[in-house]
């Protein structure tokens, strides 16, 4: 097979993921599950070619000095990839991350439609969204990126590696930087991003001390920040942001975050009842007054009570959310239960 084979078969078959690896067939994630493509096992010649095919020089010395590549491709009429390039035991490999072309509204995606609109309705301030890798945060930024520029007159920048979803202008002008593309690093793009006149800046993500420092100044000083962190549930990504500062400065960060924390999403993509696809599971926490109080005084282990009650301001945890589309025949029990942070009271909750 060619790699334009390949590359159709995955959108045409409606999987999230194409991976390519030495001594098996090309591979699919469908539905969160690894399924062999009908062909044979790739070898290292077959391999490198598939992969190379598709680089320019640029990119093929990039590859070789680092080990590693990340880029965007896009298929005419057919769909965009987020690409990543690497080497394992000595041979090249590669995945493809399918990027729809379409964005989606919150409606489309399964999202609670109030809180969503209202986080993205901020004047200023840090929403974050955390998650596994491929749980469908960059479809609910994009989501949320595609209200402000339906709605604001403003500036919007986003810098990611590499870019994926695409925006035109619509009521906002939009600019999309793509790191190694029109930036050296996130760390650069964010030192220059203020003197661009933003008012709105996505962040692709809060990868390291620098990259998060950045993006809380940002907000600080009246700007709208959208970020991204690898992160299970709400109390470990306050944790994880506070903890990659250094000892001396977890004070002031902690007074810091709770100033201009808006709220943090995280999400979970839950096989669906029906076997076609997978439904998104949403954990929200929205920075009230006792939120911020909690994260000023390094009361993170509280934080999920509160979420439990602060279902007036559109909170709900991860459990709630599991037993509510368990509720409503959209997951299985057992999908529920697996997912669950505390599996004996979603149990108890769903034979009620």
């Amino acid at each position: 097979m060619e790699m334009a084979e390949l590359l159709r078969l995955t959108f045409e078959r409606d999987a999230s993921d194409l991976h390519i690896a030495v001594g098996r067939p090309p591979v699919l994630r469908i539905d969160g599950r690894i399924v062999d493509i009908d062909a044979p096992a790739l070898s290292p010649s077959e391999s490198r070619r598939l992969i190379y095919g598709l680089l320019t020089d640029s990119q093929k010395q990039k590859l070789e000095e680092r080990k590693e590549l990340d880029f965007s491709l896009t298929i005419s009429q057919l769909s965009r990839f987020r690409v990543n390039v690497h080497f394992q035991r000595g041979t090249v490999a590669a995945a493809f991350r399918l990027i729809p072309t379409e964005i989606r509204n919150f409606r489309e995606l399964g999202l609670p439609v109030a809180v969503f609109e209202k986080l993205s309705r901020r004047p200023a301030g840090c929403v974050l969204l955390t998650g596994p890798t491929g749980s469908g945060k960059s479809t609910t930024l994009a989501a949320m990126i595609d209200l402000i520029n339906d709605e604001r007159e403003c500036h919007i920048i986003t810098i990611e590696d590499p870019i994926e979803y695409l925006h035109s202008h619509k009521k906002a002008l939009i600019e999309q930087r793509e790191i190694n593309e029109d930036s050296l690093s996130f760390q650069n793009a964010l030192k220059y991003v203020l003197r661009q006149d933003p008012d709105v800046i996505l962040v692709g993500e809060m990868r390291d001390l620098e990259t998060t420092a950045a993006a809380i100044t940002a907000a600080e000083t009246g700007h709208l920040v959208f970020s991204t962190l690898h992160t299970v549930d709400v109390t470990q990504t306050v944790d994880r942001i506070i903890d990659i500062f250094p000892s001396h400065q977890r004070e002031q960060i902690r007074t810091q975050l709770a100033g201009v924390l808006e709220g943090i999403v995280s999400q979970r993509l839950i096989p669906s009842a029906n076997g076609a696809g997978r439904v998104l599971a949403v954990e929200v926490m929205v920075a009230n007054d006792a939120v911020r109080n909690l994260i000023r005084e390094g009361k993170t282990h509280q934080l999920h009570t509160q979420i439990e009650a602060g279902r007036q301001w559109g909170m709900q945890t991860m459990d709630r959310a599991l037993v509510d589309l368990c509720r409503a025949g959209k997951i299985e029990r057992d999908h529920a239960i697996a997912n669950a942070r505390k599996p004996d009271e979603v149990r108890r909750l769903l034979e009620k």
